[in-house]
């Protein structure tokens, strides 16, 4: 019987990566472009010539899957929500199906994060799984039994852009958020959220991965910085499972190296979650950056494809 393959994309605002992913979840063939910034009709030209490439090498055609930085509204069927700014209000879905000439799937990218962790990755096996975006600005998405749950809104896991809960006097009303409130979950737990906060509280100009790095070797300043953080991280996480009380919970994103996070927030997170013991588990991600075309690969299940 032949291999076969789907192919994801993980349309970025700085690139366009794609790959065939076989049944068992290997990767075949894998491409990588720069993203056309401000340019939608280049973008729909980008996707489409990654998909020939790849078809040619794999030799046959696939199904397609896009992970997007934002989210099709169920209403409008447009683009809304994405930090790549020439997306929205496009009619995505439809000019790509018309490029491809074929029916495609697109989904928020921090969904296809949560998807792919959940088919074969940290949380393989697990029924409800909370993948968490950490970097440049905070997502999350949500995926029940192997499958993403999107909403009626086209939002659900988007628990960013909520208040940071139980906050203490210091933190109301909170930094500003490019959505127009003040004291966002994103305000805090972003990477330029943690460099922010070590900068308020006098200390130097450092990116939030050196900052961690600087903990771990002693430095007191970047401590309390990364202790101030962790228990937000532990309020913000404690919300998320308080309402949908998952079974694992994956970080991604480039804070999600950051070791410290697995050890201490789940021995925080206990004295604001709703329950006697707390049993959902803290995971690094298996498959890193490369979960957003593994994602999206996944959109489409082996039973749905011809």
């Amino acid at each position: 019987m032949a291999t076969q393959f789907r192919i994801g994309i993980d349309l970025g605002g700085t690139k366009i990566e794609a790959a065939a992913v076989d049944d068992l979840g290997g990767v075949r063939v894998r491409r990588r472009v720069a993203t056309p910034t401000g340019n939608y009709r280049a973008t729909i030209e980008a996707i489409t010539a990654l998909v020939e490439v790849i078809e040619l090498e794999i030799g046959g055609t696939a199904s397609v899957g896009i992970g997007i930085p934002g989210a099709i509204s169920p209403i409008t069927g447009l683009v809304k929500n994405a930090n790549s700014t020439w997306l929205i209000g496009r009619t995505l879905q439809r000019d790509l199906e018309t490029a491809l000439g074929r029916p495609t799937r697109l989904a928020n990218d921090a969904n296809c994060f949560a998807l792919s962790e959940a088919t074969d990755g940290a949380a393989v096996g697990m029924e409800t799984v909370f993948g968490v975006i950490l970097g440049t600005g905070v997502g999350g998405g949500i995926a029940l039994g192997g499958r993403i749950l999107i909403g009626a809104n086209a939002i659900a896991g988007e628990w960013g852009h909520n208040p940071l809960p139980w906050p203490a006097p210091d933190e109301i009303p909170g930094p500003p958020c490019y959505c127009g409130r003040s004291g966002c979950v994103e305000t805090f737990l972003s990477g330029p959220a943690l460099a922010a906060d070590h900068r308020r509280h006098g200390g130097r100009s450092l990116g939030a991965v050196e900052i961690a790095a600087f903990a771990a070797r002693g430095d007191a300043e970047c401590a309390a910085t990364l202790g101030r953080y962790m228990e937000r991280l532990a309020r913000g996480l404690a919300s998320v499972i308080n309402l949908i009380d998952p079974d694992a919970i994956v970080l991604g994103g480039g804070l999600s190296g950051i070791a410290a996070l697995y050890e201490q927030v789940p021995l925080l997170w206990q004295q604001y979650v709703f329950s006697d013991r707390v049993v959902t588990r803290l995971l690094p991600p298996v498959h890193g950056d490369s979960s957003g075309v593994r994602g999206a690969a996944w959109l489409w299940r082996p039973e749905e494809e011809g």
